[in-house]
């Protein structure tokens, strides 16, 4: 019979979600007890159909790249039904009157949601209207790409690439170069 070899693993700890977890290191501040149970659910809500394009295959890419789980849900240009939410839940909505994050700032608010134990993070890109006062007033976050109008293609492969580069940022890895 052939031996195999021994793994020691760093003693598991509690999660938030009660599950075992392992330390990692989280942006600015203590460990954090991670395991993929307590990792938010990254859900983008989009209107209108992405179909085959560049910028399809680039929120392809980057929702391959993503550790924490993600959800892509695209919804007509009017009606539509948004799927019910995983409680606790923050709701994000894209628009030009929004707050602009760093980098950084985007990863350290990703990651006190993530430690206060909310399971899914909504991601609304409205029509081309944009998003009524009710929904905006409804919102926990008001979140812009920066000052300039993108199209909603486009904004959809960026928010991709700045939630891979927050969730690289939370897990220290090298991908984010600040400086």
């Amino acid at each position: 019979m052939a031996a195999f070899p021994v793994l020691f693993l760093p003693p598991a700890r509690q999660g938030a979600c009660g599950s075992a977890a392992w330390p990692r290191g989280s942006l600015r501040g203590p460990k954090a007890l991670i395991c993929r149970g307590c990792l938010i659910l990254l859900h983008v809500i989009a209107r209108g159909k992405i179909a085959r394009s560049p910028e399809a295959d680039l929120v392809a890419r980057y929702e391959k790249r993503l550790t924490w789980p993600a959800r892509l849900t695209e919804l007509p240009e009017t009606g539509g039904r948004i799927p019910e939410p995983v409680t606790p839940c923050r709701t994000v909505l894209l628009d030009e009157r929004g707050k602009a994050l760093s980098s950084e700032g985007f990863a350290e608010r990703l990651g006190k949601w993530r430690d206060e134990g909310i399971r899914e993070t909504r991601f609304v890109i409205g029509a081309a209207d944009g998003h009524s006062d009710a929904e905006r007033a409804a919102a926990d976050l008001l979140y812009a790409l920066g000052p300039a109008t993108w199209p909603h293609l486009l904004a959809r492969a960026m928010l991709m690439e700045q939630l891979y580069r927050a969730t690289s940022i939370l897990a220290g890895h090298p991908y984010h170069r600040a400086g």
